[in-house]
């Protein structure tokens, strides 16, 4: 059976455009797979269309819009999530445009297809406090231990996403002064990041006792699990929840779930509580652009209420009077009907 123009330029996409044109990352290109694998299992319970009958011109507003509230009501996705998957959706029509341009005129109305407005979210973070107190409960006089915070330290101190640190080699940790580690973002971006002394003075313990300062071993993960393989996200989530539990067990400063991904959170408030500009911050976590870095600035009220403060530091007496004795103020008051 001769392929569908759908099945064709799909994989197109995939394959080559995405990795090859694009040179977006694995994980953009398994998130883009996902978004699609999602829509022809669609077509196929909801639509009674299969996988080698669905074209181009199937895939008009209406059969994708009911594909975006199905995400929504039959999978419960959240309003971002819907939002991420048009978004793949709009990417893959952009790109069949100019493949085929006597549909062109379909394609622009996928692509006008509006993202939905999702409330603005919280960005979760941790306290110094709280931070400090989940890096104290690691065994330090076990391997796993040391490892466990060395790793939680790597996270917060280079403001890591997951799959950054997931992705760390040996090679990618330089000690020597400037100490920096590299890392691979989206799109396959790299960034050097400095290293404050104290996760320096770990990681050259780790790397020491792991045997990992051999040449060969350059290109061995930094961090490995019991089989001696990268670690994944799961794992990464799993040993943070360890150490929450025990956490909390003596404050409740720490919330009870902490992801990963809130270490970076939170070193970018921290920067930004310390005075840090925005600009270097952006550059710091990797952002493109400086909008995005700016929802730490929003959400930061802490730094907020102490500008306000200092503001306002004169205007307001806190040494209230006692109203009960100005006698005028009490005749008056009792004279109101």
């Amino acid at each position: 059976m001769k392929p569908s123009n759908f099945a064709r330029h799909l994989t197109e996409f995939l394959s080559v455009y995405l990795p090859s044109q694009k040179n977006v990352s694995k994980n953009t290109v398994q998130s883009y797979r996902d978004t699609f694998k999602l829509l022809i299992k669609y077509c196929q319970e909801v639509k009674s269309i299969s996988a080698e009958r669905i074209t181009l011109e199937l895939l008009s507003c209406e059969l994708l819009n009911g594909f975006l509230g199905w995400l929504e009501t039959a999978r419960n996705c959240s309003i971002s999530t819907r939002n991420q998957r048009l978004s793949a959706i709009h990417s893959f029509f952009r790109y069949v445009q100019s493949e085929e341009p006597s549909g062109l005129f379909h394609f622009q109305k996928v692509i006008a297809i509006p993202t939905k407005k999702a409330n603005k979210t919280v960005v979760e973070h941790l306290t110094p406090e709280a931070m400090k107190l989940l890096l104290e409960q690691p065994d330090r006089s076990c391997p796993k231990g040391r490892r466990d915070l060395t790793l939680m330290s790597v996270l917060y101190d280079t403001g890591a996403r997951v799959q950054e640190l997931i992705d760390l080699r040996v090679s990618d940790v330089i000690l020597e002064s400037p100490a920096v580690v590299v890392l691979t973002g989206k799109g396959n971006k790299t960034r050097r990041v400095p290293l404050m002394k104290n996760t320096i003075s770990l990681l050259e313990r780790y790397i020491t006792e792991n045997k990992l300062d051999k040449p060969w071993k350059n290109q061995y993960p930094l961090f490995s699990n019991n089989q001696n393989n990268k670690l994944t996200k799961e794992g990464v989530a799993y040993i943070i929840s360890k150490y929450v539990e025990l956490s909390r067990k003596i404050s409740t400063i720490v919330p009870p779930k902490v992801k990963p991904h809130m270490f970076r959170h939170s070193k970018a408030m921290h920067l930004l509580q310390a005075g840090v500009n925005l600009i270097y911050i952006r550059d710091f976590l990797g952002h493109e652009d400086i909008k995005t870095t700016e929802i730490y600035a929003r959400t930061d009220t802490e730094t907020k209420r102490k500008a306000i403060e200092n503001a306002y530091t004169d205007l307001i007496d806190g040494n209230l009077p006692d109203w009960n004795q100005d006698q005028a103020l009490l005749t008056w008051l009792n004279e109101l009907k």
